[in-house]
Parts: structure tokens; C-alpha cells; sequence
């Protein structure tokens, strides 16, 4: 019998529901202000290996199957570099250059990108609503990277080609960006994302992801030895709380968590309440390392907040409607099927291994099915 959060007599059931997001978020907090005592690549490496590790041993302690057969390795070993060093490189690496808050809004806009794949890929259906929220997400990601005074200029018809950088100058000035490296990373989780879908039909979702940790992992520790210093020299106990902070309740439990709930069938619900991570980024970035955003950059989080709202609960939204509308309710096998398109995670990189919940239906629908 699976725990449903929405079912749960217990009082703390739904901040334990919100405890993914408020721990994603505050992780992101917690390694910006650890950032100055040690290095990106480092920092990335330390939130991935011990965490992959320690999933594997809950792995084991559930008797989860390890991955078998050259198809789940390569898979998994795929994964890991596009999910693991890639997404985890360029979130760290973006860090150095942005706020806590502004970051965590570009990472969590890769359910925009996500969408965009699932239906050139998959076939997946957008629709009116999810077009919307992918404008709005274009929009908004536009006014979080861009710099104020080209969007001003151009509001204000004063923006001339003549004062625009060469495609070079421009290319070197979006790699200094942390916005746009933080955009990269969101792009390396949306393709993970997908990625995943193929991955854990041959290995064990839960180990595959404490695998994809470890080995995504490694190539971070080597770039880190190669290309930095003094990753650790400088760290005093606050700074190697931070990163246990990160590594512990912002990757390991809070991947647990996630995991629990959406094997729980509430992966529908998880997936409304991805906004929330950035909302908790924010609020923690000003309090503890006082960020502070301009008019344009607060506009630009609005519309991110309200897209990624928008994509991830289109079919909902769309449903909604559309029983206001139609004269016939809406039948549990629409529901259900319509659910399943919702099925992936739109947040944290993974996929949760789903459990099957047995459903009632009615005489009408019985017949249907025969």
C-alpha cells in the first residue's frame, strides 16, 4: 500500500510533499555562498559522487536490481555525462557569475525545453496552453539574459545595429553570462530528461540515477585537478557545512523524496509545484546573501514562474476547461490517459520509477476495454 500525500491523516504530509523544491532551492543558496571558498568544478563533483553513492546503498538496502548488459551501461554512461557533468558543470560554473534566485529560475525553465523534445521526439501534445507558456518562457528567459539596457533600447527604438557586438564578441559575452550558462544547464537537464525515458528501459531507475551520479561525477573531479586550486584550502566549517548541506538534503534526500512521492502515483502533483523552487531560491538568496533584482529581471521571473506553471499543467488546464464546456463529464480512462502524459518529472533531472495504482472503472467503460 502506497502513501498518497493528498490521503495522508499526517499534518506534516504536505510540507513533507514541498520539502524536494524548499530543499532544490535552498541548496542553490547554500553553493552560491559557498562559491567563494572553493572551486566550480569541485563543487560539482562533491554534490554528485557522495550522493550517487549514498542512493546506491538505500539501492541495496531495497534489493533494488543492479544494471546488467552493455545497453543499461551505455545508456547510463550517457546519461551521466549529459545529466550529470554537463548539467551539473554548467550550473556550477554559472553560479560564479549570477544570483542563487536568477539561477535556480533559469534551471527550472527546462520544462520548456523538455516539452519542445517530448513532441518533436515523442509526438507529445503541447497545445494552446503549452505554446503559451513556451512564449511566455521565451519572453521571460529574454529579459532575465539579456543585458537592461539592450531591452530598454529596444523598447525605446534607440537600439542601433551599429552598437550590437560581432557574433564573436557575442558568443564570448553569452559564456560569461551566468544566465545563459545557467540556460545551457537547464538544456542539459531537458535532455536528460528525455534521455531518461530510454535509459531505465534497461537498468533500475533508482540505481541507474545513483550510477549516472557517480559516473557523472568522476570527469568533474578530473577537470577539477587539472584546471583548479586550492578547491578545499580556504573551506572553514561553514563553508563544508554548505557543501553537505548541498550534497545531503539538496541531492541525496531530496532526490529520496521525490522519488517516494511520485512512486506513491503523485508525480501529477509534484510536477505543479515545480515553480516553487525558484520561489524558495529567491526568497533564501535575499535573505542570506541579500540579492537584489531589477525591475526588468523581477518582470522576467514573473513570466518564467508563470510559463513553467503554464507547460506543466496544460493538460490539466486544458481539461478543466474543457469539462466546463462539454456537456458529457469527463470519464476516469480520459483522466488516466491523459495523466500519463504527465508522467515525467519536470524537475531535478530525473525520472521516478512509477508505480502502478488499480484503478475502478465503470460497466460502460468495462465494455469499452473488452
Amino acid at each position: 500500500m502506497h502513501l498518497r500525500p493528498s490521503e495522508s491523516k499526517l499534518p506534516v504530509a504536505p510540507l513533507l510533499l514541498i520539502a524536494p523544491f524548499f530543499l532544490w532551492g535552498t541548496a542553490m543558496v547554500a553553493m552560491k555562498g559557498v562559491i567563494p571558498q572553493t572551486t566550480p568544478m569541485f563543487l560539482a563533483g562533491v554534490r554528485l559522487v557522495p550522493a550517487g553513492m549514498m542512493i546506491l546503498v538505500v539501492a541495496a538496502m531495497m534489493r533494488r536490481p543492479q544494471p546488467r548488459g552493455w545497453a543499461a551501461w551505455l545508456g547510463i554512461l550517457s546519461f551521466a555525462l549529459v545529466d550529470g557533468a554537463l548539467f551539473q558543470g554548467f550550473l556550477a560554473e554559472g553560479l560564479t557569475r549570477t544570483t542563487a534566485g536568477l539561477g535556480s529560475v533559469m534551471i527550472d525553465s527546462q520544462p520548456l525545453a523538455v516539452a519542445l523534445l517530448a513532441c518533436w521526439l515523442f509526438g507529445e501534445h503541447i497545445g494552446l496552453w503549452g505554446w503559451l507558456g513556451l512564449g511566455l518562457g521565451v519572453l521571460g528567459i529574454s529579459l532575465l539574459g539579456l543585458p537592461d539596457e539592450w531591452i530598454w533600447g529596444l523598447l525605446q527604438g534607440r537600439l542601433a545595429i551599429a552598437s550590437l557586438p560581432s557574433a564573436s564578441e557575442l558568443l564570448h559575452q553569452l559564456f560569461q553570462n551566468g544566465e545563459w550558462l545557467m540556460l545551457l544547464a537547464a538544456l542539459s537537464m531537458a535532455v536528460g530528461t528525455v534521455m531518461a525515458r530510454l535509459v531505465f528501459r534497461y537498468a533500475d531507475p533508482v540505481t541507474a540515477t545513483g550510477w549516472h551520479m557517480i559516473l557523472g561525477g568522476l570527469p568533474l573531479f578530473a577537470f577539477s585537478s587539472l584546471w583548479e586550486s586550492e578547491q578545499w584550502v580556504h573551506l572553514d566549517f561553514s563553508g563544508w557545512m554548505a557543501l553537505s548541506y548541498s550534497t545531503v538534503f539538496g541531492s541525496a534526500i531530496a532526490y529520496g523524496l521525490f522519488f517516494y512521492f511520485a512512486s506513491s502515483g503523485s508525480l501529477t502533483s509534484l510536477s505543479a509545484l515545480t515553480f516553487l523552487t525558484p520561489v524558495f531560491a529567491l526568497l533564501f538568496g535575499n535573505l542570506f546573501l541579500a540579492e537584489v533584482l531589477s525591475p526588468l529581471q523581477w518582470f522576467g521571473v514573473g513570466l518564467t514562474l508563470v510559463s513553467i506553471y503554464l507547460i506543466n499543467q496544460r493538460e490539466a488546464i486544458a481539461r478543466k476547461l474543457q469539462g466546463a464546456t462539454a456537456s458529457k463529464p469527463v470519464s476516469l480512462l480520459e483522466e488516466t490517459a491523459a495523466a500519463t502524459v504527465e508522467l515525467l518529472p519536470q524537475s531535478g533531472g530525473n525520472i521516478s520509477d512509477v508505480t502502478r495504482v488499480p484503478l475502478q472503472i465503470t460497466d460502460a467503460e468495462s465494455k469499452i476495454l473488452q
